[in-house]
């Protein structure tokens, strides 16, 4: 079959290139119209019930990561020029297409009393520019009474203060965010450079923005630095640029295609999705190098360039289906996940490593039967002395030396368990972010002056409607309040109880002594002033104010918290160990129930649930392959031949990551199903040549070992260089969880080299020996065409005849 399809291939290439330049521009053009996601991947299914409830409670209370914020720590900022110029850069924010609120010092509102109409009124403390440094510290005076502003908008520790802005949410979630973003960056910069005050940024929709930029950025890059690594060792190997310039041209076009299936698939470019054009040129590549080393092999013994690509084609055709089938399982598992950006990763990937094993297949053959044949330099690489030598080297050890094989196999499986122990599952909101990028330094600055940014939401549900305005209940809620605030990582919390405590301030005329709950005999005026402002005209408190922190039935209230990124161990520990068992205690027997919400817990406990799925997608990975190696050799030996030591390549990769103190998080967790499917292509690509040359050589296991290790080693070994010098390009990576993924991937790649060419030929011997000349006979049963007999090569040739006369003509 596989002969036929070949010589199909190279009889109708006119025909054949012609579709798949038009499939090439039919995708070209799709991929055009490819975007960029602006979400934060929702991992957690819709049907868990915490996201369900935090969806209840941004319809109930509204967004929860939608402000971006500015900080600044520099006492010249109260100067009158730099404040007035902060003053305008806040009237300009505000202005920006996109921002729905600014707050800022010098837009801050007091509470004021309206005796006469038995009413609060917002008044700002900023009615208009400060005319001199005097006005300014007077009104400064003010704002520093302010007792609610303290720990939101000012440091009452270090004097920073920050401005937040309120972002829309339709511009969040759309590709007009860079826009927006870049108009508020140019204001801030412009600002910088009139008052020489340094500007720190921070938020969801600033982290958001700056990894969708630096994704898009990334993706153009590692495409560009895989085709370079790809063409320089293309060229290394086999000495021409026809061997470099094809495979590279193959690996382009399925790279359009894989951009433009994204298009027609609805998927828009996240992190995961960003990686699969570079990832696709790393696995395309070797579908190349091996039929290239292979058809140069069999040249060299035939001298027939049409009968040596038709004899690769029929030898290796199926194996290497069943090499890339092997290779997309460890993408296709994460299909069984419900979490959209692994099955999107997923779908992408699996669908294109076919397309990559068609393309090629179909190029690569008429592409290189229609070139002048490789001359004896270009075929020089096959007898590389350092690869000789390193494969004699190979050789010996299994033959020779295979308890000290299996010792030292031993003693690094027992290192490297040692070295898992090690690994730790922890993750971070800016994860991915490198710890010396600007993202993570001004991180670092609100965490210091503010104690964080990461949104943290906590709603207290009376139990029945208006019961959050009972005292007692205000009370506990206050109690708890308190408790938030001994914690170091928490920001001072906002909720009804801090608006009342500053509308009892403003009571009693802006006295800072009097910020607290109104007692029993207060209690009814100050609700009654309350009541008597809500809208009302000529600076009125906004009723909107009062419902971002109570329902509309008076049932339900909502403590506000930023908390510092301090990764998703700290954080349950916080959660378990402290502020929950204080929730029990302060509202025990009082119907109450108190909730935890918000981005930041969803974000970790998703991230929990991705390790927890790939994990999943793991055993199933295994499963999978063992399936295919099953059905491919009808052997459950062959199953444990060939899973065992791709076992002992993720152990080993598993220990560098405890070793090299690299945590398990999605990123990382992903690693070893791609592994797994990659490294367990050079298992069934030797044990289907040992297949071949046990036949061949009459059941003598040693002897069919030998030339497997000579003749498949080589394109084994070129391909492991490939793939490691492949994914080593994502080190380059600012991501950390990228760069992990090619250092990780990159060990494994060299880890396998031991495990299938030394570790899986020395089982292959002592499993497979018994007497040399006696082997099991259902490890040798086979398809077909597998391998190719002599009498292929009869009917090749007579095919060949008028063949080569069209080809000529």
């Amino acid at each position: 079959m596989w002969s036929k399809l070949t010589l199909f291939n190279i009889k109708h290439r006119r025909v054949l290139i012609l579709l798949l330049a038009a499939i090439t521009v039919f995708m070209g053009w799709q991929a055009r119209k490819v975007e960029m996601t602006y979400d934060f991947a929702q991992v957690v299914s819709p049907d868990d019930p915490d996201m369900v409830y935090f969806q209840q409670f941004k319809r109930t209370f509204g967004e929860d990561g939608n402000v971006f914020v500015l900080g600044l720590q520099d006492s010249s900022v109260y100067e009158l020029g730099n404040f007035n110029e902060l003053r305008n850069l806040t009237e300009t924010l505000g202005k920006v297409q996109g921002v729905s609120g600014v707050l800022s010092v010098t837009k801050l509102i007091k509470l004021e009393k309206d005796t006469s109409n038995q009413s609060f009124r917002a008044s700002p403390i900023f009615k208009q520019a400060p005319q001199s440094q005097a006005e300014l510290d007077s009104l400064m005076r003010v704002v520093n009474r302010q007792e609610f502003y303290k720990g939101q908008l000012i440091s009452p520790t270090t004097g920073a203060t920050l401005m937040a802005l309120t972002m829309d949410p339709k511009f969040l979630n759309s590709s007009k965010r860079e826009g927006v973003m870049k108009e508020i960056l140019g204001h801030a910069e412009r600002f910088q450079q009139k008052t020489g005050i340094r500007m720190h940024y921070a938020g969801l929709p600033y982290v958001r923005a700056t990894m969708t930029t630096k994704v898009a950025g990334e993706m153009k890059l590692f495409v560009a630095l895989t085709v370079v690594m790809m063409a320089i060792t293309l060229f290394l190997f086999f000495r021409t640029w026809a061997a470099v310039v094809f495979p590279i041209l193959i690996v382009l076009i399925v790279v359009v295609w894989c951009i433009g299936s994204m298009v027609l698939m609805g998927y828009k470019i996240n992190l995961l999705t960003g990686l699969i054009p570079s990832i696709i040129i790393v696995i395309g590549i070797p579908n190349c190098t091996y039929l290239l080393s292979r058809y140069h092999y069999d040249y060299r013994k035939s001298g027939n360039q049409v009968l040596a690509m038709t004899r690769v084609v029929s030898k290796i055709g199926l194996v290497t289906l069943m090499n890339n089938t092997t290779t997309a399982i460890g993408f296709v598992v994460f299909c069984f996940t419900n979490i959209a950006i692994l099955f999107q990763f997923g779908a992408v990937a699996t669908i294109n490593i076919f397309v990559a094993f068609l393309v090629s297949f179909i190029l690569i053959p008429i592409v290189f039967t229609i070139l002048p044949p490789p001359t004896p330099k270009q075929l020089e690489h096959l007898d590389a002395t350092p690869l000789t030598k390193l494969l004699e080297f190979f050789e010996h050890l299994v033959l020779e030396r295979r308890g000290m094989v299996y010792l030292a196999a031993a003693v690094m499986v027992a290192l490297s368990v040692g070295g898992i122990m090690k690994v730790k599952s922890v993750s971070y909101m800016v994860d991915d972010l490198p710890k010396d990028s600007s993202v993570n330094s001004d991180l670092k600055f609100f965490e210091q002056h503010f104690n964080g940014v990461m949104p943290l939401e906590i709603v207290v549900n009376t139990g029945s409607k208006r019961g959050i305005m009972k005292l007692k209940n205000l009370e506990k809620i206050d109690r708890f309040e308190k408790f938030l605030r001994t914690q170091p990582v928490l920001t001072t919390p906002v909720s009804i109880v801090t608006f009342l405590k500053a509308s009892t301030q403003a009571f009693y005329n802006d006295n800072p002594d009097y910020y607290r709950l109104p007692d029993n005999s207060e209690k009814n005026f100050i609700l009654s002033y309350l009541a008597h402002s809500q809208g009302k005209a000529g600076g009125g408190l906004d009723s909107k104010l009062i419902r971002s922190f109570t329902d509309s039935t008076g049932q339900s209230a909502r403590i506000s918290l930023k908390i510092a990124d301090i990764g998703s161990r700290n954080l349950d520990t916080l959660l378990s160990n402290q502020i929950r068992p204080q929730m029990e205690e302060i509202f025990k027997d009082t119907g109450m129930k108190v909730s935890l919400t918000g981005t930041t817990i969803l974000f970790t406990k998703g991230n929990e649930y991705l390790i927890g799925s790939l994990k999943e997608s793991l055993i199933i990975a295994f499963v999978l392959v063992g399936l295919v190696v099953l059905i491919l050799f009808r052997s459950i030996r062959a199953v444990f031949f060939t899973l065992l030591p791709n076992f002992v390549t993720l152990l080993l990769t598993g220990g560098i990551m405890g070793y090299f103190g690299i945590p398990l998080k999605p990123s990382t967790a992903l690693i070893f199903s791609i592994a797994l499917g990659i490294d367990g292509d050079n298992s069934i690509h030797l044990l289907a040549k040992f297949r071949q040359e046990l036949a061949a050589n009459g059941h003598r296991v040693k002897a069919a070992i030998s030339t497997t290790l000579s003749e498949a080693g080589t394109s084994m070994i070129y391909t492991s260089i490939v793939l490691f010098l492949g994914f080593s390009v994502f080190a380059f990576s600012e991501f950390g969880g990228t760069k992990a993924l090619g250092l990780l991937m990159s060990a494994s790649l060299l880890i396998t080299n031991f495990s299938n060419l030394i570790l899986l030929p020395s089982l292959l011997v002592t499993f497979e020996h018994g007497k040399d000349e006696n082997i099991n006979e259902s490890f040798i049963q086979h398809f077909d065409h597998t391998y190719h007999a002599e009498d292929d090569d009869a009917e090749i040739n007579l095919r060949r005849i008028p063949l080569q006369k069209k080809l000529d003509s």
